[in-house]
């Protein structure tokens, strides 16, 4: 059994499930009467779970509100797997999140990956690229009037569904004590990236390459979030998804939008 710690409603988020795993999955999550903050519910769901996949994210981004939820939920989470024999714990956090520490987003994304170290429940960290499916909101915090002003720093972004498929591909697997680290197959300057996007949708603004560009408050370089020299790599390639997720839209009647909200910490 496998329990996977949900994020909460409006984020997006890889959610392993039975047709990635192909056996059963208790969800955990506060819709389902599971609170890791407060603790309710935990023992019930996680008992007899050999591993838990924990995918939540914070509510807020504010930077004292952030490390609070990580922090938080992680010790009471870790106590609940503990306490219920738990064998695995797979953790969702972020790429480059220790050479992010300006941003209290990442600091606490920092802390949540030191609490699972320091814990008792031998486990596994999963450093993702961002999404696919957040470029639209990393765009849009560059608008500035009738241009883009991005870094032109390497992204490596991945789509969510491959994020999922290798998480249920760790969940059983044995756990590595270690981090391991999941990126998109192609890496590309900030703002060409957005220039892809601004021309597929025939948005007119000017991407402008501006190394000072802040993204969520960071300067950026081509490390800053990169993965590592052996990543796994997704196979989905962005101008494939970018065409996939445009159809999608216009058959629903819709224009291509970005995602609502921040890119989250995870």
């Amino acid at each position: 059994m496998l329990a996977a710690q949900l994020p909460r409603p409006g984020l997006t988020t890889p959610e392993p499930n039975k047709s990635h795993l192909g056996f059963p999955v208790n969800a955990v999550a506060p819709t389902l009467g599971v609170n890791t903050i407060t603790g309710e519910g935990l023992a019930e769901a996680l008992a007899g779970a050999q591993v838990v996949i924990d995918v939540a994210n914070s509510p807020s981004f504010e930077d004292k509100a952030a490390l609070e939820f990580f922090e938080t939920s992680g010790r009471n989470l870790l106590a609940a797997e503990v306490a219920a024999g738990v064998e695995h714990h797979l953790a969702l956090s972020v790429v480059g999140a220790d050479r992010l520490l300006g941003s209290g987003c990442f600091r606490a994304k920092v802390a949540q990956e030191n609490l699972i170290k320091a814990s008792e429940v031998a486990y596994t960290i999963v450093r993702s690229t961002q999404f696919f499916e957040f470029v639209g909101s990393i765009i849009e915090a560059g608008a500035d009037g009738d241009a883009i002003r991005l870094s032109p720093a390497l992204v490596q972004p991945i789509a969510s569904d491959d994020v999922a498929v290798a998480l249920a591909d760790l969940a059983v697997a044995p756990p590595v004590n270690g981090t391991i680290e999941v990126a998109g197959p192609e890496p590309f300057p900030l703002d060409k990236l957005a220039g892809e996007v601004l021309a597929i949708t025939e948005d007119s603004r000017r991407v402008i390459a501006d190394v000072h560009a802040r993204y969520f408050g960071l300067v950026l370089n081509d490390r800053s979030l990169t993965p590592g020299d052996n990543p796994r790599t997704g196979p989905t390639r962005f101008e494939d998804w970018l065409g996939q997720s445009t159809a999608r839209n216009e058959t629903a009647g819709k224009g291509w939008a970005p995602t609502s909200g921040a890119p989250p910490a995870r």
